[in-house]
This record gives structure tokens, sequence and C-alpha cells, in this order.
């Protein structure tokens, strides 16, 4: 039976402290252990009876804990990896929740010590609003949870990540880090930079006294629902799977002048064409 004697989570957000509800509500740790770098949130997170203790720092807070789980922004992974690998127990897991795999897993696996065991993850759950109070017991439920195991991952830690995520409702799904990396750039990272690429460009333009934003309607807002996610998270994903991303951008702006042409040469049994075949996929997606 999955169960841990303590759990820390580092970034008690809204995926950290959504994964700390599911393991208090299956009653699968008999302590959770916060760490972050606002105490205010920790607090929060305490206040709410996401976490049960909040630590003086991470390399604090891991100490004899069975598993550790990652949830800040990226870009903070190697200094929090580097602080808290010495002082976490041999036999340990580390797993993580990050959208950005490929060189970060190589880094991770380099720094921590031996005897501790790295399992990467990342599940595909979230909202356009974060933090610890957004945080829920059901966010992942009939969600898909990216692992990316590599040669040197154990099978044993592994297993008790799988079997984690299973309990939590996701559906685990096994790929290679470089690979998830490139899906990823196309249908996650390509998306919140095509909104708030869409939200900066209409938010720059004025009628008269009123700005074009002031007019927006039901379908802008749905299209850039995600532009209203944490920019520090989508900076640092940008940043450090940058050559994805730039790919990604680059068939995007492809796709985008191919319209562009249709419309500027009155084509349109092209345009409706292109939008059929985009419509039609879209209607398939569940």
């Amino acid at each position: 039976m999955l169960h841990f004697n303590k759990v820390t989570i580092i970034g008690v957000g809204l995926i950290g402290g959504s994964l700390a509800r599911v393991m208090k509500a299956q009653k699968l740790a008999a302590e959770i252990h916060g760490a972050g770098r606002s105490r205010e949130t920790l607090e929060q997170a305490l206040k709410l009876g996401v976490i049960d203790h909040m630590g003086q720092s991470a390399a604090d807070a891991v100490e004899n804990a069975d598993l550790v789980v990652l949830a800040p922004p990226v870009g903070a992974f190697e200094q929090i990896v580097g602080e808290i690998g010495p002082r976490m127990k041999p036999g340990a897991v580390l797993t993580d929740v990050g959208s950005v795999k490929g060189g970060l897993v190589k880094m991770i696996e380099h720094i921590l010590p031996p005897g501790v065991h790295y399992v990467p993850g990342h599940p595909i759950a979230g909202k356009e609003k974060s933090g610890v109070s957004e945080s829920t017991e059901s966010l992942f439920r009939g969600a898909r949870c990216i692992l990316t195991p590599t040669d040197r991952t154990d099978p044993r830690a592994l297993e008790t990540v799988r079997s984690l995520w299973t309990a939590a409702g996701a559906q685990v799904v096994t790929m290679d880090a470089d690979v998830h990396d490139h899906v990823f750039a196309a249908v996650s990272h390509l998306p919140h930079v095509a909104a708030y690429a869409m939200v900066c460009t209409v938010a720059e333009m004025n009628a008269g006294p009123e700005s074009y934003i002031s007019f927006t309607g039901a379908g802008f807002r749905d299209f850039t629902r995600i532009a209203a996610s944490s920019p520090e998270m989508w900076k640092d994903i940008c940043l450090m799977n940058s050559a994805n991303l730039v790919e990604m951008i680059e068939r995007y702006q492809f796709s985008l002048n191919r319209l562009k042409k249709a419309i500027q040469r009155g084509e349109g049994v092209k345009i409706e064409k292109i939008f059929t075949l985009a419509s039609d996929v879209r209607r398939g997606l569940k």
C-alpha cells in the first residue's frame, strides 16, 4: 500500500498544493511539510490545512523525507536541488511537476547524490489562476501525467511515483524527456506565447478615448484565458525550452502567413478549407 511517513513539497502553489490535498484526502502521508520562497504562501497553506508544517528552508524541510516534490518555477530547480540533495536521506524519492524536461532532467541527475532516486514528472493539469488558494483535490482527475524516466531511474521509485499520480486520478504515460519537450513546445508552450502576444497586440491599440481591449467579448476571453497564467513560470519555460519553442513559433508564423496571403488574394475557397480542417481537428478534441 502506498504510504509515506514524511512528504516535503517545495513550492506549495496550485499544483503542489493540489497534490498535497490528494495525499491528505487519501491518507497517503503521515505528515506533509512545505517549503518555498514566500513565507506568506506557506502560512496560507498551513492555515488551509494543505500542509502540516512549514520549513525554515528547503534544505531543512527535506530532512528524513521519504518523498520530495519540486513544484516551484523550473528556473529555480537547479539551485534548489543543489541545496537539498546533500540533506536528503538515502532511498528518498525526488520527483517534480515541471513543464520542461530534457536538459533539466540531465542536470538534476548529475547533481543529485548517489542513493537519492529521481523520477521526472509533468502533470497536464492547471488553471489560469495560480496559488495555493486555487488548489483542489480533484485537479488531476482524468488528466494525463507524463513521466520521463531515464536509464538511471530506479524502477521501484518509478513505480512509487506512478502509483501516486494514479491515486490522484491521473492517466500516467511515460515518454522520452527530449520528445516531451518537443511535443509540449507545440501543444502547451506555443499556445501560451500566442495568448500573451494576442493580449499585448490588442492592449496596445486605442479607439479614441477607449482601448480596443475594452470591447472584447467571449471569443477573445476564451482564446486568451491562459495569458492570465504566472508570468514568472512561463518566462522560465520559454527560456528552458527555447529551441523547440522557436521552431513552433516559426511553424505558427508559417500558418498565419498562409492565411494572410489567402485573405489578401481573396481566396475564399482556400480560407474555408483551412478553417474546416482546423475545425474538424478541434471538434475531435475531448
